[in-house]
């Protein structure tokens, strides 16, 4: 963008050396000044030179270069000085796009010397070209193309701005996603191990301090490693899937259903006692056996067990587990499709 506009700079300098108010060579003179400063630029960055540094747009070196020229163009070529100046406000916008405001603040501090310098120590008579018609069609040209050239970094510096607003909306999604995995088992949707671990031991201090009922059942689906071997890994990951929908259905909205590990897992019942949590997973475990499972292969049946234990005085995660995991060791030794209450 800074190249084109130091082309387009140069073919209304042409328009007003064909007009006489300026020597010919003053345009093309011009042009390869700002070419350049651009190709030098490139090259730097090219070779990685710039990437060294924080600043590696090179804003305010680019921006200071553009303006040398400025101002030096204006001295060398004052009778179209509104041309070299109005480019002034170009740059300036141009380098507020990425500027710090330290770099703005330099940029202005170097641009304001110049101008005092040219305006009071020199006694160039800076113009604005209006003599003939060819004159006063470069000079429009200068005003029009300068305010056009601003409102297109205005354009782009909103683009920018929106660009950077959806940039801020998808990078909050993903990082409400990667909390979201780091607490769900990706197959099931229920808590992982940790999540329903930690939500364990919380209601378990809670139950605790309140002296209120906690229940936990451990869950385990009967036979599951036949079902992968019979019918294939992508059907056991359907069953495991249709089972935890099933139970998510089931029960109330402040239990707590995680995968424990394998075809096992953990359902926290707060403020239920036993008799009450035996009653929801024999329900769950009743619901579990009547569904139609011969959707994914014929002939096939799913079952869980179950074992229920209720929280003690005092008792810790570790041996609350334990209690359940015995009681669920023992539904499969009565035959599976039961549940067990410690």
């Amino acid at each position: 963008m800074i190249g084109i506009s130091y082309v387009i700079d140069a073919l209304i300098l042409l328009t007003y050396a064909h007009a006489g108010a300026i020597p010919a060579s003053i345009g093309p003179v011009y042009a390869v000044c700002g070419l350049f400063s651009v190709a030098w630029y490139i090259a730097l960055s090219e070779i990685g030179f710039t990437e060294r540094f924080k600043d590696h747009y090179f804003v305010a070196p680019q921006a200071l270069v553009s303006m040398m020229i400025m101002l030096a163009f204006t001295y060398v070529a004052p009778e179209v000085g509104v041309m070299f100046l109005c480019t002034l406000f170009v740059v300036f916008n141009f380098s507020s796009l990425r500027s710090t405001p330290m770099q703005t603040a330099i940029v202005w501090t170097a641009m304001a010397l110049g101008l005092a310098g040219l305006f009071l120590l020199t006694d160039k008579p800076i113009s604005i070209p209006h003599e003939t018609y060819l004159e006063r069609f470069a000079t429009m040209s200068v005003f029009i193309l300068s305010i056009g050239r601003c409102m297109f970094l205005g354009i782009f510096s909103s683009s920018m701005r929106e660009s950077l607003y959806k940039s801020g909306v998808a990078l909050r999604e993903a990082y409400r996603r990667i909390e979201e995995l780091a607490e769900l088992d990706e197959l099931t949707g229920s808590f992982n191990r940790r999540s329903i671990m930690r939500t364990l031991a919380e209601e378990i201090s809670r139950a605790h301090r309140a002296k209120a009922p906690c229940s936990i059942a451990l869950i385990d689906l009967d036979w599951f490693k036949r079902i992968n071997d019979t019918y294939g890994h992508p059907t056991g990951d359907e069953v495991l899937r249709t089972f935890a929908i099933t139970v998510f259905a089931n029960i109330r909205n402040f239990d707590r259903f995680g995968r424990f590990g394998g075809e096992e897992f953990l359902l926290v019942l707060p403020d239920t006692p036993n008799d009450t949590a035996a009653r929801i997973l024999d329900r769950l475990r009743a619901i579990i056996a009547d569904l139609d499972w011969s959707a994914f292969s014929p002939g096939m049946q799913v079952t869980i067990s179950g074992g229920v234990a209720t929280l003690s005085p005092d008792e810790t995660p570790e041996t609350f587990l334990v209690r359940a995991d015995r009681a669920l060791y023992e539904a499969k030794a009565r035959g599976r499709n039961r549940i067990v209450s410690a």
